[in-house]
């Protein structure tokens, strides 16, 4: 007898994985916009539903709950698959689905943001120091250079190293980073296009 009881225990790992996605396709910065009277994010600025492009509307402390909730949902189905003693391969794939949710939800007919966020709450919940490590390397980017997406891209492009040093018995997990950097640097190509060309956004203070 599983700890759901009536459920197949052949069926808790597809339920699991299904239920992170759709879990993913909650678009936080879509409700929270709605939630403080602002513009649908998707019509605005970049057209991303995240906390970047939430915060381009004004209002910080929207940006925060979005960059939370969306963080938060990234990390809820993997910790919990941890702590009901899932099998590996269940929790990558947890993992993988609530990130693909955020990228393509159903909810919003499969067009979602760019997953840094959820992608720092699946590695938080994988491994605190593994995101600890992200978080770091975004932030001191940003400082230098003041572009978000540059830091998020070379975050993505930094997060297998750091899989590799830390998780190195774990390859399914591994694996899953890869995975995720993989989709976040692609995600990233209109940006990487205008950080190129010059015409990218920045958060630079203009006098």
């Amino acid at each position: 007898m599983n700890e759901l009881g009536f459920i197949p225990v052949t069926l808790i790992p597809v339920l699991w994985i299904v239920s992170s996605y759709l879990l993913g396709s909650i678009s936080f910065g879509i409700l929270v916009c709605k939630l403080f009277g602002l513009p649908d994010p998707r019509t605005v600025g970049s057209g991303n539903p995240g906390a970047t492009n939430v915060l381009r509307s004004g209002k910080k402390f929207a940006a925060l709950l979005t960059l939370i909730g969306d963080a938060l949902k990234g990390w809820f189905p993997v910790w919990l698959a941890f702590h009901n003693n899932m099998l590996m391969w269940v929790i990558s794939y947890a993992g993988f689905a609530v990130f693909l949710g955020h990228l393509y939800p159903v909810f919003y007919r499969f067009k979602g943001g760019k997953g840094v966020a959820t992608a720092l709450g699946v590695m938080l919940a994988i491994s605190p120091l593994l995101g600890l490590a992200a978080v770091l390397t975004w932030g001191l980017v940003f400082l230098l250079f003041r572009y978000s997406s540059l830091a998020a891209i070379v975050a993505a492009f930094s997060a297998p190293f750091y899989a590799y040093l830390l998780l190195r018995p774990y390859k399914d997990y591994i694996i899953l980073v890869f995975v995720l950097a993989l989709f976040l640097i692609w995600r990233h190509k209109t940006n990487i296009k205008k950080l190129l060309s010059g015409t990218e956004s920045s958060f630079r203070k203009t006098s």
